[in-house]
C-alpha cells in the first residue's frame, strides 16, 4: 500500500455512497467493502462526498470541503463528543474552511435560503461587526455543524482504516469548479472574477459542438488566476491536502480546465460568445508537487483535448480516462480503442455520466451492434453477455486501473443508469439490493481479475 497506487495494475469499481442500499456510511458500507475484498477489487472510486444541490448533484456543492450529513444518520451525526480534545484538535486543523461554512450555513437559514449575494450587504461583503454579531446569534447551531463535520469525518477515517486493511484503496472526485453560491465564493472572493456586488462577470463552459449548437453554459464563476497564483494557491492546496486527507486516489475532474478555460462573459444566457483563455494550471500542479510530492492525480481528460492538455498531464505523470462505450468508431486512433489504451491510463467500461453498458447497446441499431460485437472478437451469441464482454476487455486492456460501475458488473440496463447530462431531474438517485447481488459475484469477478494480473 505504500508504493504509488496508480503504478501498478488493479481493477475496481464506481459506486457512489448514496447508491448503497441504506445510501449511508453505515453498516451498507462496511458490507460493501467485505464484498470487494472477496471479489479482489482493490480500488473503490465514487463522487464528490460534498453537500449536493437541489438536484441531488455532487458537482455544484455550498462548500468544497465539507461532507454531506446525509451520508449518516441523524443518530449517527447528533451523537455526543465522546472525546473533547480530540474535536477541539480537528475543529483547530479545519478551522480554515469549517468557522466560515459553518457560519455560511447559519446565514443561509437566516435569510431564507437566498443566494448569499441577495443578503443584506453587511452580511454580503462580509463586514467584521456584522460576522460577529451573526457568530454570536448562531453559536448553537455552528457548533452542531462543526459536530456533524466531525462525525462525518470520524466515520469516514474508520472507513478508510477498513478499507486499507482489506487492500482497498479509495479513490475521489475533485470538481474543478466551485458553485456560485457556496461558502468558498462568498469567503475568497478575490480568488474568483466577480463584480462588486459578488455577481460573476465570466463563467465555465464549453463551447458549442456536435452535440451541442449553443455549447454548455455551466455557470460557475471562473477562477481569478492571478490573484490565486500571487498567494501561492494556497487555496488549491489546502484543498487537495483535505481531499488526500480523505482518499487515496483523487480525480480531477473537467482536468482541460487547468490548462485554458472556456470563458463567458456572465451576460451570455449560451456558451457561444466564450473565448478560449490559458491559466497557469502548470505553476499550480507544479506548486502541488513541490509542497506535496508526487499526487496520486487521474486527469478527467474525455472531449475535446488538445495537444497542450496531453501535454500538461504527461509533463506531470497523471493518467488520464479512457471508456470503452467510445471505442466503436472508425477513426483508427480513437484513444478509447483498446490497442490505443496506454498503461497511465484509467480504463472505463462506461461512466456515471453514460448509459450502463446494457443500455447504450441497447441503444444502438442492429448494424452497429454487430460493428461492436465484431471489434470484441464475440458474436450474436454473445450479445447478451455485453458488460462482461467490455469487463474483460477493460481488464485485458494495458491501463494501470480497470474501473468498473455496479450496475455493469450486475448487467443493469438504463433504469440504473447514474446521471443523464442535460437533464436537470431524476439523476443521482440509483441505489441497488443486496437482493441483486449474485451469489457467485465476488467468485466470478475475482477469477477474472486473477487471470488479468489486477490482484
Amino acid at each position: 500500500m505504500n508504493a504509488h497506487p496508480l503504478h501498478q495494475r488493479r481493477a475496481g469499481v464506481l459506486l457512489h455512497p448514496t447508491s448503497l442500499p441504506s445510501g449511508r456510511l453505515d453498516g451498507d458500507a462496511e458490507r460493501w467493502l467485505d464484498l470487494l475484498a472477496e471479489s479482489g477489487l482493490g480500488v473503490w472510486q465514487m463522487l464528490p462526498l460534498t453537500i449536493p444541490d437541489q438536484t441531488r448533484s455532487p458537482y455544484q456543492s455550498p462548500s468544497a470541503f465539507a461532507a454531506n450529513p446525509a451520508l449518516l444518520d441523524d443518530q449517527a451525526l447528533n451523537t455526543p463528543v465522546d472525546d473533547p480534545d480530540a474535536y477541539a484538535a480537528w475543529r483547530a486543523r479545519q478551522r480554515h474552511w469549517l468557522d466560515d461554512f459553518a457560519l455560511f450555513e447559519a446565514l443561509k437559514r437566516q435569510f431564507d435560503q437566498r443566494p448569499w449575494t441577495a443578503w443584506p450587504e453587511a452580511y454580503r461583503d462580509r463586514e467584521a461587526t456584522a460576522l460577529e454579531g451573526a457568530r454570536a446569534a448562531h453559536r448553537h447551531y455552528i457548533e452542531a455543524i462543526g459536530r456533524q463535520q466531525y462525525r462525518l469525518h470520524e466515520r469516514w477515517r474508520r472507513l478508510r482504516e477498513l478499507a486499507a486493511a482489506r487492500g482497498i484503496l479509495l479513490f475521489g472526485d475533485m470538481p474543478i469548479f466551485i458553485a456560485h453560491d457556496s461558502a468558498d465564493v462568498w469567503t475568497h472572493r478575490g480568488y474568483f472574477l466577480l463584480d462588486a456586488h459578488g455577481e460573476p462577470t465570466h463563467v465555465a463552459g464549453v463551447p458549442p459542438d456536435y452535440f451541442s449548437e449553443t455549447g454548455q453554459r455551466w455557470g460557475n464563476p471562473q477562477y481569478n488566476w492571478e490573484a490565486m497564483r500571487a498567494d501561492g494557491f494556497s487555496w488549491w492546496l489546502a484543498r487537495m491536502r483535505h481531499h488526500l486527507d480523505w482518499f487515496d486516489i483523487v480525480r480531477i475532474d473537467h482536468f482541460r480546465g487547468l490548462e485554458a478555460v472556456w470563458m463567458i462573459p456572465a451576460e451570455c444566457e449560451t456558451a457561444v460568445e466564450g473565448e478560449w483563455v490559458q491559466v497557469p494550471g502548470a505553476a499550480l500542479l507544479e506548486t502541488l508537487r513541490e509542497q506535496m510530492g508526487e499526487l496520486p492525480i487521474v486527469a478527467e481528460d474525455l472531449g475535446v483535448i488538445t495537444p497542450e492538455v496531453i501535454a500538461l498531464r504527461k509533463r506531470f505523470g497523471l493518467p488520464g480516462m479512457a471508456v470503452l462505450q467510445f471505442a466503436f468508431d472508425a477513426f483508427d486512433d480513437n484513444p478509447h480503442k483498446p490497442k490505443n489504451i496506454q498503461p497511465d491510463t484509467v480504463v472505463y467500461t462506461g461512466t456515471h455520466d453514460n448509459d450502463t453498458t446494457v443500455g447504450w447497446f441497447s441503444s444502438l441499431d442492429s448494424e452497429t451492434r454487430r460493428w461492436v460485437l465484431e471489434q470484441l472478437g464475440a458474436s450474436g451469441n454473445d450479445a447478451g453477455h455485453i458488460a462482461w464482454l467490455l469487463i474483460e476487455t477493460a481488464y485485458a486492456s494495458a491501463g494501470n486501473l480497470a474501473i468498473v460501475p455496479l450496475q455493469d458488473y450486475l448487467e443493469l440496463g438504463s433504469e440504473a443508469r447514474m446521471n443523464r447530462p442535460g437533464h436537470a431531474d431524476g439523476n443521482w438517485r440509483w441505489q441497488f439490493d443486496w437482493k441483486q447481488i449474485p451469489a457467485q459475484l465476488s467468485a466470478e469477478i475475482h477469477r477474472r481479475v486473477a487471470a488479468a494480473s489486477r490482484l
